[in-house]
């Protein structure tokens, strides 16, 4: 029951906001009573921390897979961009902002575990595409990982992008193209206007 209700609280906070679904929201979503929800967590804020720990697990556990794929590195990040959006409904902003303006600390930690896994994927992501020539080769991977972490977590500040104007999946495709284009070979420069084309398909 305890996983069951981790998924389906997982899915509301997604969708609606870690602070707008209360117990009674998932409670009645469930089909269970709210004791039942109280057996496994002893209040909401430990079944927030789960939830965002399961959330950060299975992004991790999925993105590994992916980057195991042998796949060209400039493809594997658009495979990851489009996992990760998926996932995560379309990544919209409000309940990651709901989380930090009310969970703070479970944000913090939560941010922390991301920003070291996003070093270490993309760090082997660029010293791929440096291997293979699709990077140049003036860069400094340590460098670029960080200014690339910055990126994606500064696109989602609605005070600088705000929803009206920027859909977050927009920004994520605009993002990362920038982010490509500063850093590709002539030849990786081929790759990325082909999947730019067939993602306009």
């Amino acid at each position: 029951m305890k996983d069951e209700i981790l998924k389906q609280a997982g899915e509301l906070f997604l969708t609606q906001g870690f602070k707008s679904v209360t117990m009674d929201d998932i409670a009645t979503h469930m089909g269970i009573s709210k004791k039942t929800i109280y057996t496994s967590f002893t209040n909401k804020t430990e079944l927030v921390r789960e939830v965002g720990l399961k959330i950060l697990a299975d992004l991790k556990h999925t993105i590994e897979g992916l980057v195991g794929e042998h796949m060209n590195p400039i493809e594997e990040l658009y495979e990851v961009k489009k996992y990760v959006m998926h996932y995560l409904k379309g990544e919209r902003s409000y309940p990651i902002q709901q989380l930090n303006k009310y969970y703070p600390r479970i944000y913090d930690e939560l941010k922390s575990d991301q920003y070291e896994f996003m070093q270490r994927c993309v760090l082997r992501n660029l010293n791929n595409g440096l291997e293979k020539g699709l990077y140049r080769r003036n860069l400094d991977p340590e460098f670029v990982a960080r200014i690339y972490f910055l990126g994606i977590t500064g696109i989602k500040d609605q005070s600088l992008f705000p929803l009206e104007q920027f859909a977050p999946a927009d920004l994520h495709e605009s993002y990362l193209e920038y982010h490509l284009r500063g850093i590709v070979t002539p030849e990786g420069r081929k790759i990325l206007i082909n999947l730019i084309h067939s993602n306009e398909d």
